[in-house]
C-alpha cells in the first residue's frame, strides 16, 4: 500500500501498514546484502601475502546498485507512510523531523509508530480502521 500512495501525505495509515512497509523494506535490503556477499571472492581474500586489494565480482556490484536504487526508490514513500502514521495519531506530519534529533531521534519515532492511532474521524480523514469506511483504502 505505502508504494501505491507513493507520494501521499495526506489521510491515515494503520500501524499494520507502517509495519508490513518497513519489514518489507528490510527484506530487500537483506536480499541486495546476499547478493552483495554472494559477489565476494573470498578465495581471494584468505591469501594472506597480496599486494592489492581483490577485485569485486559483477554480482557484488549488481547488489550495490540494486541496494542503492532500492534505498533511494523508498526515501519518499518512507517519509509518506510515516507522516500518515502520524496523522493517525492526529499529530502533525512535521513530528517526522524528529528523526534529526542525534542519537536518540529514531527511537522517539519507533515509540510513536507503535502507538495507537485515535478512533474515528480526525482532522486529517477518516479512521482506517473503521470496517464500515471502505473509501479510506481507495
Amino acid at each position: 500500500m505505502p508504494l501505491r500512495r507513493y507520494a501521499d501525505f495526506s489521510g491515515r495509515s494503520r500501524r499494520m501498514e507502517f509495519w508490513m512497509f518497513r519489514l518489507f523494506f528490510y527484506l530487500v535490503l537483506v536480499f541486495f546484502g546476499l547478493v552483495m556477499l554472494a559477489g565476494i571472492p573470498w578465495a581471494e581474500l584468505d591469501r594472506a601475502n597480496r599486494t592489492a586489494p581483490p577485485d569485486m565480482g559483477t554480482l557484488f556490484w549488481t547488489g550495490v546498485a540494486g541496494l542503492g536504487l532500492w534505498y533511494l526508490g523508498c526515501i519518499v514513500p518512507s517519509i509518506a507512510v510515516c507522516v500518515r502514521r502520524f496523522h493517525d495519531q492526529d499529530k502533525s506530519g512535521w513530528m517526522w523531523l524528529l528523526y534529526f534529533i542525534p542519537y536518540i531521534g529514531w527511537i522517539i519515532i519507533v515509540v510513536f509508530m507503535c502507538l495507537e492511532g485515535t478512533r474515528g474521524d480526525n482532522q486529517f480523514g477518516p479512521d482506517p480502521m473503521d470496517p464500515d469506511r471502505s473509501e479510506v483504502f481507495s
